[in-house]
């Protein structure tokens, strides 16, 4: 198949794969482990089911070895096996019929078991592809980008943003007082720190109230709206009831900690928000570095973005240039851009060269959209469509 080809009715997970055995075998084995098959083929493991329900191995491209094996493996260790480490970047098509409109199968297709396989050194996931027919299962983004520049007044430019600081410690009324401190001083976007929610010093029934109050005082005053982010993350009845408190306060942004709160939560409170809460979901992703920072390990943040992108959140972190932690400034800038780039997938379309008509030249489109085809204007303005949807 060719290279970067989507299949009809699959998703498609690109892999950085590590081992000392032939990386073509290894892919066929993460492909029927994480879809049809195990370790042996089993009794009712039918042709006719893995024709359905096998995931695809559609490309395998070796590239530099490893000197030593990045990761420790008990296995192969046993069985005396040695290097050289051989690594290749492989593309696998899981069937959707498998997973259904389900984050958390689609998360334990392409980013579970897969990590522990026996034949490998390092896995990573750096790209996950969804279909636009599948990306339209699962809610949108409320707000994202245009809606959060419409709840804050800020129709271009950088909108300025900062954090509650001291981390924890202060009285919500001292929150209160801090937020209002920063209204004057001209921000746009205000958050909670990740680590303060719910404390004893400045519970969130308190602090909404505080912050809120500094908060209408500076809008009556400027006609300026600053957008707080509470972070309400807490087991998930009562996030629910501390995203009703910031809403029926007048607030325009609730933080959650994803990794924490977890797909299935954060997706519920997406549909719980509905489409006229007035409340952006500010996903904060404090964590992420333990599935990132190893290079054969883990996950880049392409996938990860898309999976809470597909439970609805508005905005990521993506930490910042020049910044106090560890990543470099080109991948803080490509994870932006992920951030930015459409989820259904626009490689779909092509431009098939030009047709003149009548004297005038036309550039010429098509879209595939399986099992249809699209062509021509109506190709371009869907595709243009689709680049616009977060």
């Amino acid at each position: 198949m060719a290279k970067g080809t989507l299949r009809p009715g699959t998703l498609q997970a690109t892999y950085l794969l590590e081992t000392p055995l032939d990386p073509a075998k290894v892919a066929e084995v993460l492909a029927g482990e994480q879809s049809s098959g195990t370790f042996v083929r089993v009794a009712g493991e039918s042709d006719d089911l893995r024709a359905r329900s096998r995931a695809t191995v559609d490309h395998v491209e070796e590239i530099e070895h490893a000197q030593v094996p990045s990761l420790p493996n008990a296995l192969l260790e046993r069985k005396g096996t040695r290097g050289p480490w051989r690594r290749a970047r492989v593309t696998v098509s899981f069937p959707l019929a498998n997973i259904g409109a389900n984050l958390t199968t689609i998360a334990a297709t392409v980013a579970g078991n897969l990590y522990d396989l026996g034949e490998t050194t390092g896995v990573r996931l750096e790209q996950v592809r969804v279909p636009p027919e599948y990306r339209a299962r699962f809610e949108r983004p409320r707000y994202g980008v245009a809606g959060t520049r419409e709840l804050t007044k800020v129709p271009q430019g950088p909108l300025v943003g900062t954090i509650i600081k001291p981390n924890v410690g202060l009285s919500a009324d001292a929150t209160g007082v801090l937020v209002g401190q920063l209204c004057e001083a001209g921000v746009d976007f205000v958050k909670d720190d990740e680590c303060c929610a719910n404390p004893d010093h400045a519970p969130i029934a308190e602090r909404v109230p505080a912050v809120m109050a500094h908060v209408r005082r500076w809008q009556q005053k400027t006609g300026k709206k600053v957008m707080v982010a509470f972070n309400i993350s807490d087991e998930h009845d009562a996030m629910l009831r501390h995203a009703d408190l910031v809403a029926r306060d007048g607030g325009s942004c609730v933080m959650v900690s994803l990794n924490w709160c977890g797909l299935s939560s954060v997706q519920a409170l997406r549909r719980h928000l509905g489409t006229d809460s007035g409340l952006a979901i500010h996903g904060h992703r404090n964590g992420y570095g333990m599935f990132s920072r190893h290079p054969a390990l883990g996950m880049d943040f392409q996938p990860y973005q898309l999976l809470w992108r597909l439970a609805g959140v508005d905005h990521m972190h993506v930490h910042g240039l020049q910044g106090k932690f560890a990543q470099a400034d080109a991948e803080v800038i490509t994870s932006a851009h992920d951030c930015l780039a459409s989820l259904a997938d626009p490689a779909r379309y092509t431009a098939n060269g030009t047709r003149t008509f009548l004297g005038i030249t036309y550039e010429m489109h098509e879209y595939r959209w399986e099992p249809h085809r699209i062509w021509g204007a109506t190709a371009r303005m869907v595709y243009q469509l689709m680049t616009l949807m977060p």
